[in-house]
C-alpha cells in the first residue's frame, strides 16, 4: 500500500496560534490532491476547552495529537508567557521526535511547519529528511521585522524604545521603537535573547508562510520577496481566518441582543483570547463607554496587571463584579457585557456592528477586515503595537486613543474616540477605507486570487516531494 504524503505542523501553546495554523492546514488540504496533515500540539498544563473544541471540527485528512503536558514545576513561576511557550516546545522535543518516528514508518513525511515560537521543532527536519517552514500567524510587517532584527541588533546599541527617529523596516511604515514587539523592549532580558534566536532561525528555514496578502501589505510583502535580502522563500497565504464555530456559549445571548440594534450602531469590545486590562484601566474604559452614550457589546475578562495573563488560561468566571459600582444597571439599555468569550466571527459579521475596539491581534485584525468593520486600536502585548501602527498610519482604517504619561487612557478620551468612530465624517471615511480593504481581501480568495494561487503552488511543491 502506498504511503500517504504528510506534513507535520507544530503550533506553540495558546489557542490563537493553534487556531491560525489549523485554519491554514484546512486551506492547504483543500487545494491539494492527497496531502494529509498531522498536528502535534505541545501543551503546558491541561489543554483549553476552545482548543479541544476546534479540533473536533477537523476533516479526516487532518489528524491532531496533544503531546504530553509539560508541568509548571519545570518552568519558573514568573517566566513571561512568550518564554513559557518557547520552553514548552523545547521540553516537548523528545515527544515530537517519537511522534515523527512513528509517523515515518507509515507515511511519507515531506515537511514540518512550526509556529514562530515553536521553531525549535524545525531541528527535526534534517533528521527526518523533511523541508522546514515557519508558519507566522501575524502580519507581513511583523515578519519583515523579525527577519530584519538580527541586523538591527548588530547596528543599534541602545534600547530601541529610546531611539528618537522611527525605525525603517524594509517595506514598512516607519515605526517608533516603543511600538516594536514587547519581547524586544528590554535587550538585557531572557525574552529578548530567545526572540532574537528565533528570528535568526527564520533565515535557516526552507520557507516562511505568512498570514497576509498584497492588498493589505503590498510594501512588506514586496520587500520579503525581493532578491538581495537573502531571505527564505516567503509565501503570503492570507487572509486565513476562522469561518465560524459551533460553540455558541454566549453566542445566543449576544446575537439575540444584536438583532434588536440599529445597523452600524454598536461598538464591539474584545481583547482577544488572552488580553487583560489592569483594574484602573478597566474602570476608565467602562466609564468612557458609558459617557459616550453609544451602544456597546463588551467581552469582559477579569483585570490583571499583566496584559496577557489569560493567554494560556481558559478562565470563564463572571467578571462583571470588577466593573464600577452600578455600571451594569446604569447601562442596561445601552450595552451588553458578556464574560470572557463571544462568537467573534458571527458578531463581526452582524449588521449592527459599526466598530471594533480591539487589541490588534492579527487574527482579530483580519476578521475585522473581512467584515469591513473599522477599528479602535488598543494594543496590549506581542506585536500588537506594530499592527496598530499599520492600521492607523498605514491603512488609515483605525483610530488610536491617546494615553496619559502613566499609560492610562482616561474615560474622556475613550468617549471621544468612540464618538469619532461611530458618528461624523471622520468615522464614515474610515469606514469607506475599511470597506474597500474588505473588497480587495475578498478578491484574493477567488479562484484566480493571489491566496488561491499561492496555496496551490505550495501544495504542488509539497506533493512533488
Amino acid at each position: 500500500m502506498e504511503k500517504q504524503t504528510h506534513i507535520v505542523i507544530v503550533p506553540s501553546p495558546g489557542f490563537s496560534h493553534l487556531l491560525s495554523i489549523i485554519e491554514f492546514s484546512k486551506r492547504l488540504i483543500h487545494h491539494s490532491n492527497g496531502l494529509h496533515v498531522t498536528c502535534l500540539i505541545p501543551t503546558l498544563g491541561s489543554p483549553s476547552e476552545p482548543s479541544k473544541t476546534i479540533l473536533q471540527t477537523l476533516p479526516s485528512t487532518i489528524h491532531s495529537t496533544f503531546l504530553p503536558s509539560i508541568h509548571f514545576n519545570n518552568i519558573p513561576e514568573d517566566t513571561p508567557i512568550a518564554v513559557q511557550a518557547q520552553l514548552t516546545v523545547t521540553h516537548s522535543l523528545p515527544f515530537i521526535r517519537d511522534a515523527l518516528e512513528t509517523l515515518s514508518s507509515s507515511s511519507n513525511l515531506v515537511a514540518i511547519a512550526a509556529d514562530l515560537f515553536a521553531s525549535d521543532a524545525l531541528t527535526c527536519a534534517k533528521e527526518f529528511n523533511m523541508l522546514s517552514f515557519v508558519c507566522v500567524p501575524s502580519s507581513a510587517m511583523t515578519q519583515s521585522f523579525c527577519l530584519y532584527l538580527p541586523k538591527l541588533d548588530r547596528t543599534v546599541s541602545s534600547e530601541f524604545r529610546y531611539l528618537k527617529e522611527p525605525i525603517e523596516i524594509p517595506g514598512c511604515v516607519p515605526i517608533h521603537g516603543r511600538d516594536l514587539p514587547k519581547p524586544v523592549q528590554d535587550r538585557t532580558s531572557q525574552v529578548y535573547e530567545l526572540f532574537l534566536q528565533r528570528c535568526k532561525q527564520l533565515h535557516l528555514a526552507d520557507g516562511v508562510l505568512v498570514n497576509s496578502f498584497r492588498g493589505i501589505e503590498a510594501g512588506p510583502i514586496r520587500a520579503l520577496t525581493e532578491e538581495g535580502y537573502g531571505y527564505p522563500s516567503v509565501y503570503p497565504i492570507g487572509p486565513v481566518i476562522q469561518k465560524g464555530s459551533g460553540d455558541v456559549r454566549n453566542g445566543c445571548e449576544c446575537l439575540r441582543w444584536l438583532e434588536n440594534q440599529v445597523t452600524n450602531s454598536v461598538l464591539y469590545i474584545s481583547f482577544g483570547s488572552g488580553g487583560t486590562l489592569p483594574q484602573d484601566q478597566l474602570n476608565e474604559l467602562a466609564l468612557g463607554l458609558e459617557i459616550s452614550g453609544k451602544k456597546f457589546l463588551w467581552v469582559l475578562r477579569a483585570p490583571s496587571r499583566s496584559a496577557n495573563s489569560a493567554y494560556l488560561d481558559s478562565e470563564t468566571d463572571d467578571s462583571s463584579r470588577f466593573l464600577p459600582c452600578g455600571f451594569i444597571e446604569r447601562t442596561k439599555e445601552q450595552g451588553l457585557v458578556v464574560p470572557s468569550w463571544a462568537p467573534q466571527v458571527q458578531v463581526l459579521s452582524h449588521s449592527a456592528i459599526g466598530g471594533f475596539l480591539s487589541h490588534c491581534g492579527w487574527n482579530s485584525t483580519l476578521e475585522s477586515v473581512m467584515n469591513g468593520v473599522p477599528l479602535i486600536a488598543w494594543p496590549l502585548f506581542a506585536e500588537q503595537g506594530m499592527n496598530a501602527v499599520l492600521l492607523t498610519e498605514g491603512l488609515k482604517v483605525a483610530l488610536r486613543p491617546k494615553a496619559d504619561e502613566n499609560g492610562l487612557v482616561e474615560r474622556g478620551e475613550v468617549a471621544k474616540v468612540v464618538r469619532r468612530l461611530l458618528e461624523g465624517e471622520e468615522g464614515r471615511e474610515i469606514g469607506k477605507r475599511m470597506q474597500n480593504l474588505k473588497d480587495t481581501a475578498l478578491k484574493t480568495l477567488q479562484e484566480e486570487g493571489s491566496r488561491t494561487k499561492t496555496l496551490v503552488q505550495l501544495a504542488v511543491y509539497l506533493m512533488g516531494k
